[in-house]
């Protein structure tokens, strides 16, 4: 469990520092995680069975941010199976009351350096308008002095029959945190 600051951008109103809470997740948080999914657009939303797996199964390349006891975030992800130094983050999910603070980018952090050094890619699929994901991603890449490169992963027409986005394959990599006290700025 790993406990952090967090202050929102100067320009929001309420500038007190909130104690928020990092840490793997336990199968009892599937429901809230589901519930935390479900209000954050446009996310996709999966069965309640696919986040009680998420936080049993891949609870080791998951993390839930808490804050006064209430979900406040969740990222899942998981291990490439033929590629296992590169994390691939499913979904990263902010709560609104807890948007602005940078979270998003605290979370990818504790999951990077959760690892001992030996995640080196990571990988995340993207669609073109999602902003607010282009944006975190790419202060990733800053952040982990690493390139970020993308190309098509699921087409709208070739995979979804036209009924979702195309998804782009985000890849952020090789970079190297066991040389580092971890990305800068995480402290």
């Amino acid at each position: 469990m790993n406990q952090i600051l967090a202050q929102a951008a100067p320009n929001e109103k309420d500038q007190a520092q909130r104690l928020i809470t990092l840490r793997k997740p336990n199968p009892e948080d599937g429901s809230v995680v589901h519930g935390l999914i479900e209000r954050c657009k446009p996310l996709d939303t999966n069965s309640m069975y696919c986040n009680l797996l998420q936080c049993s199964h891949f609870r080791d390349t998951a993390v839930l941010a808490e804050e006064n006891g209430e979900i406040a975030g969740f990222i899942s992800g998981y291990l490439l199976p033929e590629q296992p130094d590169t994390l691939f983050v499913w979904q990263v999910a902010v709560s609104e009351k807890a948007r602005g603070l940078g979270l998003a980018s605290k979370m990818l952090s504790e999951l990077i350096n959760r690892n001992d050094g030996q995640i080196r890619h990571l990988h995340t699929s993207i669609t073109p308008g999602n902003e607010a994901s282009w944006n975190t991603f790419k202060r990733l890449a800053k952040t982990l002095d690493a390139p970020l490169n993308e190309r098509v992963m699921f087409d709208k027409e070739n995979h979804f029959g036209g009924a979702h986005e195309t998804e782009m394959l985000v890849h952020i990599g090789p970079f190297n945190v066991a040389t580092r006290s971890g990305p800068k700025g995480s402290q």
